[in-house]
């Protein structure tokens, strides 16, 4: 599967392999990004303490991880296990297997240009994530909507395939879309204005058929997410939803944030 970006960012979760176990930590590869090492220290690997590590993680154990901190200039990147919970979990592994499939269906693709699937991402690939947030929500929108791509200002012999490939494979019971929210403010009770901002973003849905969720990522960041039968519908209601917190926290001397980059 290919990135947009070479590093993830602080506050994603990430699939990662285990490859080598420490007493002091693990250090692992991250499937989603050409398999660059990561480390958990032996401290976010679970809470409590810790008297045999391998009771936690073992060598070739795939695992989802959340990204503590970053250091591009030295490739380094520290992990943490304990900070990812059920439901992410459970969500993340999803995400990596729809995206998983979605590249199994891009060489389909591919196959039918007579191109090789990297220059299908160069073509086209990359910027259709970086539109819909992943490569899946791109097949996903076009079977939602087979004018969509067009819309979106895509054009080229290669939609009539990626359209063809994305109606034979992909099950569109409900569309889930996302982008990353950021929201501050400098007032002494900060924390009930972001809350007020957020709880304005789930509980003013416009559309009946929408849900909308929010994840807490660290602060100021969270995760927007909208459920949706249609993707023009999730489209709208994700960008409402994120004018109605940025709106809120704005009256409330804040500043907010909208990002439409899909995090995990």
């Amino acid at each position: 599967m290919a990135k947009l970006y070479d590093f993830p960012e602080e506050g994603e979760l990430v699939m990662a392999t285990v490859q080598n176990v420490k007493n002091y930590g693990a250090f692992v590869f991250m499937d989603e990004y050409d398999n660059k090492e990561g480390f958990i220290h032996i401290a976010e690997v679970a809470t409590g303490w810790i008297k045999y590590i391998r009771d936690f993680v073992r060598e070739g154990q795939k695992v989802v991880c959340k990204v503590m901190r970053v250091e591009e200039s030295k490739g380094h990147v520290d992990l943490s296990l304990k900070q990812v919970n059920e439901h992410q979990r459970r969500e993340k592994i999803q995400q990596w297997k729809n995206e998983q499939k979605a590249h199994k269906l891009l060489e389909i693709v591919a196959e039918k240009e007579g191109l090789a699937v990297d220059k299908m991402y160069e073509k086209f690939g990359f910027d259709l994530i970086e539109k819909y947030g992943t490569l899946y929500q791109a097949f996903e929108a076009v079977v939602a909507d087979p004018e969509g791509l067009k819309k979106d200002g895509f054009k080229g012999k290669w939609v009539k395939n990626f359209m063809i490939v994305g109606n034979e494979n992909i099950t569109l019971p409900y569309v889930n879309i996302s982008g990353l929210l950021e929201l501050t403010t400098r007032l002494p009770n900060g924390i009930a204005h972001i809350r007020e901002a957020l709880e304005s973003a789930v509980n003013d849905t416009v559309q009946e058929e929408c849900t909308v969720t929010v994840l807490y990522l660290g602060a100021p960041r969270y995760r927007l997410q909208v459920t949706a039968p249609e993707y023009k519908v999730a489209e709208e209601e994700l960008r409402r939803a994120s004018e109605r917190a940025i709106t809120n926290i704005e009256n409330n001397q804040g500043e907010g944030k909208f990002t439409r980059k899909e995090m995990a």
